[in-house]
C-alpha cells in the first residue's frame, strides 16, 4: 500500500526529502497552492501537514475521507479542528519540542530590546541622529520575571532569564510547587505574578480557558514599569485593551510577536504605540528550528502511518511506536474480543468493562482502548480507531470502565470484556499463548479454547445427545467446512452447553436460521473477525 502525504505549508527540504525517500510513501507538495488544489489532493491522501497559514477545518476534512494523520509543523494545533479530528478518527500530531530554543531566545531577544530602546536607537542612527540620553535603559539584573506557563519554552525562558540574575516567578496550574522549584522558579497566582513581576512573559497554549488571559482588568494589576512579552498566541492578550493601557502610560511598553489576525492589519492601534516592539511570528523562525520542525514532524508522520506510532499525538497521547510494537498482538487480542463480545450481546450496549491481567504497567489503558475500538467495529461504526474509540462510545452513551490485576490462573497475559445490555451482560476472555499467538478462553462461564480467526460461529444448547451430530449435518450440507469444533459444557448432563465453531466462510441468513430451528438450540450467533 502507497500511503499518500500532503504538504499544504511551506517545510524544510529535509523532512520532506525524508518522507520521500521512504519507500511506501508518495509526497504532494501544495506550498504556495490554492485552496481548490489542496481540497481535491485531500481526496486521496493519508496524512496532512501543516504549519500556521492553512486553517484545517471541519469543513476542510470533509474533502479527505481517507486522512489518519494531520501534523502541525510547530507547536499548537490551535489552527486545527481537533474535536471534528478525533471524531473522524484522526491523530493530531505536532512537533512542541523542536522551536523551544528559537522561541525561548526570541522572547529574551525582544525582552533585551525593550528595555534598552534598541530598535528606536537604531532608527535614531539611521535617521543621522547621535542622541544617548533619550535611549537610556534598564538592566535585567535584579528585576522579576513573570513567566506565564512553565512548559517546554516557558521553562527555558526561566533558565535564560537565571543566567541574567533575574528572580523567576512563575504560574502554571498543571505544575506542582516542588517542580517549579526545581526549576528555580517561585508558584504563583496569575493575579499575584502581575502585581510583582517586572517582565510578564507568555509561554501557553490558545484554549477557551486562556484567549484573552491578559485583558483590560488584568493589565491593571501591572507595574507602571513593567513590560509585556507575547511570543505565544495572539488571542492570549485583548490587543485593544493592551494598546489603550500603552496609550495612557499605565505599563511600560510591549513586545508582541503574535496577533489575533495575522498577518497583522494595517489599521491595527498596535502599530503606532512607540513603547512597542512588533515582529511577525518569528519566534519559530530560526534555521534551526525549522530543520528540527521540518524532521520531527515528518518523522512522526511517517512512523505513524507505518507503524501506527501515536506517541506525537496530541488527541491520543502517550501510545509510542515502541508501545505498539511490544502489545501489537494483545491489542489485537483486545480489539478481536470487543468484537465478540458485542456479537454475543443481545440487545443494544450499555457498558464495556475491560479488565487487563498481567504485569505489564503501561498496558491497560491502550488495551482497553483497542477492544473498545472492537466493540464499535463490530457493530459497523466507521471509521472508528485508538484516535476517536473512546469519544464515540461516550457519544453513544455507552459507559467504559477499566480493571487491572493479576492473568486469569494457567496464563501470564489476559483481556477479559464484559458488555451490559438491558438484556443481561456477556463476558468473554482471552489469553496470549507465548508472546504472539492470542486465544479465546472463556465465553460467559463457558471454557474454550478456540483462535480468534476468521469466522467463528457460538451455539448455545441445551446439553443432550445429538446436536453436535446434527449442528455438523447441516453445515455440511451447506457445504461449510469447519476449521475447528470446541465443545464446553456446565457441570452434569441436561445442563446447557456451548459451541465454539470456526468455519472457513460465511454463513447465509438461511443456514443460520435452519440451525435456530433446530431441536434443543437456544442461541446461533457468527462473528467475523475481520482476516
Amino acid at each position: 500500500m502507497t500511503h499518500r502525504i500532503v504538504v499544504a505549508d511551506r517545510v524544510a527540504e529535509s523532512g520532506l526529502k525524508l518522507l520521500a525517500e521512504t519507500p511506501g510513501i508518495e509526497v504532494v507538495n501544495l506550498a504556495g497552492k490554492g485552496r481548490e488544489e489542496l481540497q481535491h489532493a485531500l481526496g486521496a491522501a493519508h496524512a496532512l501537514v501543516v504549519r500556521s497559514e492553512t486553517r484545517v477545518t471541519a469543513d476542510l476534512l470533509n474533502y479527505g475521507p481517507h486522512l489518519r494523520v494531520i501534523a502541525r509543523a510547530g507547536t499548537g494545533v490551535d489552527t486545527i479542528d481537533v474535536p471534528t479530528a478525533t471524531r473522524r478518527g484522526i491523530a493530531v500530531m505536532n512537533a512542541p519540542g523542536a522551536n523551544t530554543v528559537s522561541a525561548a531566545e526570541h522572547a529574551m531577544g525582544l525582552l533585551l530590546s525593550l528595555v534598552r530602546h534598541i530598535p528606536w536607537a537604531a532608527e535614531a542612527m539611521r535617521r543621522g541622529r547621535w542622541d544617548r540620553k533619550p535611549f537610556e535603559g534598564t538592566e535585567l539584573r535584579g528585576k522579576t520575571i513573570g513567566v506565564v506557563g512553565l512548559g517546554r519554552i516557558g521553562g527555558h525562558v526561566a533558565q535564560i532569564a537565571k543566567a541574567f540574575g533575574m528572580t523567576v516567578v512563575a504560574h502554571d496550574p498543571y505544575l506542582s510547587a516542588e517542580r517549579a522549584a526545581e526549576m528555580g522558579a517561585k508558584l504563583l497566582s496569575l493575579e499575584q505574578l502581575l502585581r510583582m513581576a517586572d517582565v510578564v512573559t507568555l509561554h501557553v497554549a490558545l484554549t477557551e480557558q486562556t484567549h484573552h488571559l491578559i485583558n483590560a482588568e488584568r493589565l491593571k494589576l501591572m507595574k507602571p514599569t513593567a513590560f509585556l512579552v507575547n511570543t505565544a498566541r495572539g488571542e492570549l492578550v485583548d490587543e485593544q485593551a493592551l494598546a489603550e493601557t500603552i496609550t495612557a502610560g499605565r505599563i511600560a511598553g510591549a513586545a508582541i510577536d503574535v496577533f489575533a489576525v495575522e498577518p497583522l492589519p494595517a489599521d491595527s492601534p498596535l502599530r503606532d504605540l512607540e513603547r512597542v516592539i512588533l515582529t511577525p511570528h518569528l519566534a519559530a523562525s530560526t534555521a534551526e528550528a525549522q530543520e528540527r520542525v521540518a524532521v520531527e514532524i515528518c518523522t512522526a508522520v511517517r512512523n505513524a502511518l507505518l507503524e501506527g506510532d501515536l506517541s506525537f499525538s496530541v488527541n491520543v497521547p502517550g501510545i509510542s511506536g515502541d508501545l505498539l510494537r511490544r502489545l501489537g498482538p494483545l491489542l489485537e487480542l483486545s480489539r478481536r474480543l470487543g468484537r465478540l463480545a458485542g456479537a454475543l450481546a443481545q440487545g443494544p450496549v450499555t457498558a464495556i468493562d475491560v479488565a487487563y491481567g498481567g504485569k505489564d504497567e503501561a498496558a491497560p489503558r491502550p488495551v482497553q482502548i483497542a477492544a473498545v475500538e472492537g466493540l464499535l467495529a463490530g457493530l459497523g461504526v466507521e471509521p472508528v480507531s485508538l484516535v476517536n474509540a473512546l469519544l464515540i462510545a461516550e457519544e453513544r452513551g455507552i459507559e467504559v470502565a477499566r480493571k487491572t490485576g493479576a492473568a486469569l490462573p494457567g496464563f501470564e497475559t489476559t483481556v477479559g470484556v464484559r458488555v451490559e445490555t438491558p438484556q443481561g451482560r456477556t463476558g468473554v476472555a482471552g489469553a496470549l499463548v507465548g508472546s504472539s499467538r492470542g486465544r479465546v478462553i472463556r465465553i460467559d462461564d463457558f471454557q474454550v479454547d478456540v483462535a480468534p480467526e476468521g469466522w467463528l460461529l457460538v451455539i448455545r444448547n441445551r446439553d443432550v445427545p445429538g446436536v453436535i451430530g446434527r449442528v455438523g449435518t447441516v453445515l455440511g450440507g451447506a457445504r461449510i467446512n469447519i476449521g475447528s469444533y470446541h465443545q464446553a459444557r456446565r457441570a452434569g448432563p441436561g445442563a446447557e452447553a456451548l459451541a465454539a465453531i470456526t468455519v472457513d466462510q460465511a454463513l447465509t441468513d438461511g443456514v443460520l436460521d435452519d440451525l435456530q430451528r433446530m431441536p434443543d438450540i437456544l442461541q446461533v450467533r457468527l462473528v467475523q473477525f475481520g482476516d
